[in-house]
């Protein structure tokens, strides 16, 4: 017996369409990555920047010293005093921050995370924890990922192999972490970056981004 194929086209093209709107509604997402200073932020944007190379990574700008290895542009913004106060006052920062008690600041430009979220870009920003507080105020969507460390003592021990802080100072960004990791609550998700474990740390970021961009009903980002 011959079965003729069934007349579905019009169906197909109906389904089609409704396969298109739900590819359409991924909406350009801002994806916070904070933490203790010490738990490894800049090596896991270095990975996340290769399985994502399409998003944007948004550049702090900060007033400190570069390190070996960083480059401008890259790293970091490396701008003088004069120059990160005149981009503050006239608005240009997402956030600011001055911290441990050396004069430096930081700041998120607004600009570029605007122009890329306008673009249809997703947009990943590396920020300390009073700055992912401001972003969540600014932006609510925003996807806040806190980075935990394993443990204090492993903590205290990268800071301490980086060699770039005096005991005061080390000091206090042991204190400010302990604090900082009161706040882990205010996150949407919690990744502990294990020892020797980056990729791990990575692979579980990288899981939670590509959940939330399948997420249906998804929030605009205005900033």
């Amino acid at each position: 017996m011959i079965v003729e194929r069934p007349d579905w086209d019009g169906l197909n093209e109906r389904a089609d369409g409704l396969i298109d709107e739900l590819r359409s509604v991924v909406k350009p997402h801002l994806f916070v990555i904070s933490g203790p200073s010490g738990v490894g932020k800049d090596t896991l944007i270095e990975k996340l920047r290769l399985r994502f190379p399409e998003f944007r990574f948004a550049v702090t700008a900060t007033t400190r010293e570069r390190r070996g290895g960083e480059i401008h542009g890259v790293h970091y913004y490396f701008l003088s005093q004069q120059e990160f106060q005149q981009s503050r006052e006239a608005g240009e920062f997402l956030e600011t921050a001055e911290v441990y008690g050396k004069g430096y600041w930081y700041g998120v430009p607004k600009g570029p995370i605007r122009d890329a979220l306008r673009s249809g870009r997703h947009v990943i920003v590396k920020v300390d924890v009073q700055g992912a507080r401001t972003i969540r105020e600014l932006a609510p969507p925003a996807i806040l990922i806190f980075v935990a460390p394993p443990g204090m003592d492993e903590l205290s021990e990268r800071l301490y192999r980086r060699k770039t802080d005096d005991p005061v100072i080390l000091m206090q960004r042991m204190r400010t972490a302990s604090r900082e990791l009161e706040a882990a609550q205010e996150f949407d998700y919690v990744v502990f970056n294990e020892s020797d474990q980056p990729e791990r740390a990575a692979e579980l970021i990288s899981a939670i981004v590509e959940a939330e961009l399948a997420r249906i009903n998804q929030p605009e980002i205005v900033l």
